[in-house]
């Protein structure tokens, strides 16, 4: 039989089979179990607990930031946590454009460019493993699915002919961020930025929530709910951050591979896949749907079927190109920890704003318009 693959519409590898019908894929194939425990959902379970218990810390000491400058005192005891700069993508995105023209990082958010270059780093590297193993929302989400699982006794899966549109809305917000910051010249960045409304871009999103109206308290539970029903309701459908990563996840090398041989087209794998790929159908998983939760290498019970791994090198046996799970949360913590160390070295991780702009600034940062028509 042959076990050779062409790429199928959707650019994923797909297996060509030839031979006759009494030798194709539908017999019944040997199970060789796998010889080792897999481990991956530990590792990317502990990640998503520690990286939500960070944020929480971050948005805890951030919120008695704010409040020691909206009660007037004198002391300022807290130091306001950098890590915050995370939840401004966007302000990522115009500094990241400000550093590339002009070669000087900006003062105001440049920990929002460093995480984001870790995002990135992670998802060229190793797919959107910041939406699987990182991402707060990420986390809230696959939580909610979970539940309503439990609740449901199943989730529901969306028509491929609204599934398919409903996807493009996350990227066609992504065009929008993108041709916004791209319109904007090293200049204008820096105006923006420096404008009471950048300077303070952190504060107006803690208040967003601390003082959330009915509209938005409709709209937050709108994705609760409909995310207990729809895995990854907000991921897939609405997220330009996500699309920005999956979009870099496309050239990168990594790839869920599966080897015909061993398969035993159990289809396990595509059941675990929460993007919905039908990973037991295809020979690569090039989508940039992968979040590179690996949940599917997990539920694979082949040995050698499903692998997260690297291209095949001339004289490099198979084995050698896979990730193994440990190397993959290594990386991600290397990726990580790696860019806030060297923000934090070279002095480029707190935003050089006084306390005494902030005394004047922060108590009325609801007051603070968007400088932008």
């Amino acid at each position: 039989m042959d076990h050779s693959s062409h790429p199928g519409p959707d650019g994923n590898q797909r297996p060509r089979y030839s031979g006759s019908p009494a030798n194709s894929s539908t017999a019944k194939k040997k199970l060789l179990r796998r010889l080792h425990q897999d481990h991956s959902q530990i590792y990317r379970r502990a990640f998503q607990a520690s990286f939500l218990a960070l944020n929480l810390v971050l948005g805890t000491i951030f919120y008695f930031w704010v409040r020691q400058f909206e009660s007037g005192s004198a002391a300022y005891s807290l130091e306001r946590p950098a890590g915050v700069e995370g939840w401004l993508p966007i302000a990522g995105l115009m500094n990241l454009k400000y550093w590339l023209t002009t070669g000087r990082i900006p003062e105001v958010h440049p920990a929002a460019m460093f995480l984001l270059l870790s995002f990135l780093a992670m998802a060229f590297l190793l797919r959107k493993s910041f939406c699987s193993w990182l991402c707060p929302v990420g986390t809230l989400s696959e939580y909610l699915w979970r539940l309503g699982r439990k609740l449901f006794h199943r989730n529901f899966h969306l028509p491929r002919w609204i599934d398919l549109p409903l996807r493009s809305l996350k990227y066609l917000l992504l065009a929008f961020f993108a041709w916004a910051v791209y319109s904007m010249s090293p200049a204008g960045i820096r105006d923006f930025m420096q404008s009471p409304y950048g300077l303070i871009a952190d504060v107006k999103m803690l208040n967003f929530f601390r003082h959330i109206g009915e509209t938005g308290l409709f709209v937050l539970g709108f994705f609760a709910i409909a995310s207990l029903f729809i895995q990854n309701f907000w991921c897939r459908f609405l997220c330009p951050y996500g699309a920005l990563l999956g979009l870099a996840s496309f050239f990168g090398p990594a790839r869920i591979r599966r080897n015909p041989k061993p398969c035993i087209d159990c289809a396990k794998c595509a059941k675990a896949c929460p993007a919905g790929l039908p990973v037991d159908k295809l020979i690569t998983i090039r989508s940039i749907e992968c979040t590179g939760c690996v949940e599917c290498v997990a539920a694979c019970p082949a040995e050698g079927a499903l692998t997260m791994s690297l291209p095949s090198l001339q004289g490099l046996k198979p084995a050698r190109n896979e990730i193994p799970a440990r190397a993959m949360a290594a990386a991600i913590a290397f990726l990580f920890f790696g860019a806030v160390s060297v923000a934090r070295l070279t002095s480029h991780w707190q935003s050089r704003i006084s306390n005494t702009t902030y005394e004047h600034l922060v108590p009325q940062a609801d007051n603070a318009t968007h400088p932008m028509p």
